[in-house]
């Protein structure tokens, strides 16, 4: 599904009130994220200047009145050198724009431009409860290579987590 009203550019600083938010949004349904309390736009400055790297960027998908409405980024998966073309997707949909498609879009624009930003791998972190990003990634040709069980306690629930990946280079 393609989406010609919205764009998809680099985060800048001036995103970041809108991608907190977008983030702090998911922490009550304790579906996507572990942060059980919110987080600041001040906590979350040294994350985007991380993000400063060309093969680690932050993207929001913004609408034509200049809201944003969804956000992904690359993670480093693990901080040493042989692991530099790997990366872990975060991917965030506000609640007014749940549901319709926009996930799927961000997540196909990833594996597109991976390669042009020098990674052979993504991979996702999914609590295993958390059926819809499961499916989507799955949907995306992603598949499950770890399963960490009860790693994780959500307001006493032990949860699992689901390490989905997949080659985007050869």
């Amino acid at each position: 599904m393609a989406f010609p009203n919205l764009s998809l550019r680099d985060a800048t600083a001036a995103d970041l009130p809108a991608i907190v938010g977008i983030y702090n949004s998911t922490i009550p349904g304790r579906m996507v994220t572990a942060d059980l309390e919110p987080v600041t736009v001040e906590s979350r400055r040294p994350w985007l200047a991380a993000h400063q790297h060309p093969s680690r960027p932050i993207w929001v998908l913004e609408e034509p009145a200049g809201g944003v409405c969804a956000w992904l980024s690359f993670d480093s998966f693990y901080p040493r050198a042989a692991y530099d073309g790997t990366a872990m997707i975060a991917l965030y949909v506000s609640p007014a724009h749940r549901r319709l498609g926009l996930g799927r879009h961000l997540l196909q624009a990833a594996l597109t431009r991976a390669p042009g930003l020098g990674l052979h791998t993504l991979l996702g972190y999914i609590f295993g409860h958390n059926e819809p990003s499961l499916r989507l990634f799955e949907a995306h040709g992603f598949s499950r290579w770890a399963h960490l069980p009860r790693v994780a306690v959500l307001d006493g629930v032990e949860r699992d987590l689901v390490i989905v990946g997949r080659r985007v280079a050869p």
